[in-house]
């Protein structure tokens, strides 16, 4: 039976967990079994346990096996008159005051003689008595699954029985949430709306470009980046095609040769230009993706006046699209308590569009504030 997938914020809840149950008592060290993170290339696997430590003030080492060798981690023998003595590498955490995460990443790209050196480490958080991890170091692995294509060689059954393991999936709406706190080009996050199945592709060829939510966040911010300087459309896409793909890229410039009919959203929200609400689902994907993108980019001086012509622009959209573009505004379930949350649901026009969309937010958002509004 396959493993139940874990999403990135499950992923990030627990490693926080037990990051944290480190540093409140290092007596349990010997206690909390690593963890190991397995999934495809590109869905955030090493990312997550280092916006762990961001987000705990701790360090993070990432230990790249498949570039290492055993003498890497055992460390490398020295003769000394009549007795060996070993070398260890500067890397390993030595401050037993210090904390962090340790993680051995790639571990299951590496042939088992590495495996082997790593076993002491993960089992006893020692390697003999030349070196011990201090007591408020975590450690953690990852690696990635032999169907997705990649250097993957399997794990022992010894080495896999040290470890928690977590299968981590890759979820659209989580990281669009993200995308949106990031900034990223909002014609990504449009045509992700509309493709999602483009958001994690592994039927193509594995070997170049194919789309990940990694290849996607270096698309946006290509995207970015081009209009910033002026790259021509040709080299761009090119350089996008390299990323995520033929076939991706090809369905991102049709998109985009769509959606950019459209006015611009910022001159909308400024109320600068009139909104003729699109026909086509891509289109609208690309306005909605567009009003969020900036909504909160503002000048803050002006986020009163385009808060309020968001409100009035989504009350002309379908429940379904101006339900979207509020979730997105608001950043998703955890944002309904935020400071976005609060301005939105607190926003005198709030009322009018609860009256005409909130079916559709109850639907959506349980709980958010407005969506009792419409209930028979």
């Amino acid at each position: 039976m396959s493993a139940t997938p874990v999403s990135l914020k499950e992923t990030h809840e627990i490693l926080r967990h037990q990051a944290g149950a480190l540093l409140a008592d290092p007596g349990r060290a010997h206690q909390l079994p690593p963890t190991l993170l397995w999934g495809p290339p590109g869905v955030g696997k090493s990312s997550v346990v280092r916006d762990v430590c961001a987000e705990l003030g701790i360090g993070f080492i990432d230990i790249r096996l498949s570039q290492r060798e055993p003498v890497d981690l055992r460390g490398l023998p020295v003769p000394r008159e009549d007795r060996v003595e070993w070398l260890l590498s500067s890397e390993w955490p030595r401050d037993p005051d210090s904390a962090g995460i340790l993680l051995f990443d790639e571990l299951t790209a590496v042939d088992r003689s590495l495996q082997v050196a790593a076993y002491e480490l993960l089992l006893d958080r020692r390697l003999g008595d030349l070196y011990r991890v201090p007591d408020r170091w975590y450690l953690c692995g990852a690696g990635n699954r032999e169907e997705d294509g990649a250097a993957a060689l399997g794990l022992s059954s010894a080495l896999a029985n040290r470890f928690c393991h977590l299968e981590v999936g890759a979820e659209l709406e989580p990281w669009l949430r993200w995308a949106h706190e990031q900034g990223l080009h909002p014609d990504v996050i449009g045509f992700l709306r509309y493709r999602p199945g483009c958001f994690l592709d592994l039927e193509g060829d594995l070997q170049r470009g194919w789309p990940s939510p990694r290849s996607w966040e270096r698309v946006a911010r290509q995207l970015s980046l081009a209009e910033e300087t002026g790259l021509g459309e040709a080299p761009l896409m090119r350089v996008i095609e390299g990323l995520v793909g033929a076939g991706a890229a090809a369905e991102l410039a049709a998109f985009r040769s769509w959606s950019g009919r459209l006015v611009d959203a910022e001159a909308i929200l400024r109320g600068e230009a009139r909104l003729a609400v699109p026909e086509r689902a891509d289109q609208c994907y690309a306005l909605c993706a567009a009003l969020v993108y900036h909504l909160w980019r503002g000048p803050e001086a002006e986020r009163a006046q385009r808060l309020d012509r968001f409100l009035e622009i989504t009350l002309s959209l379908s429940s379904d699209f101006a339900t979207l573009a509020l979730i997105d505004a608001v950043g998703g379930a955890e944002g309904v308590t935020g400071e976005r949350g609060q301005r939105i649901f607190g926003h005198p026009r709030f009322a009018e569009w609860a009256a005409t969309h909130g079916t559709a937010l109850a639907r959506y958002l349980p709980g958010a504030p407005g969506g009792e509004a419409a209930a028979p």
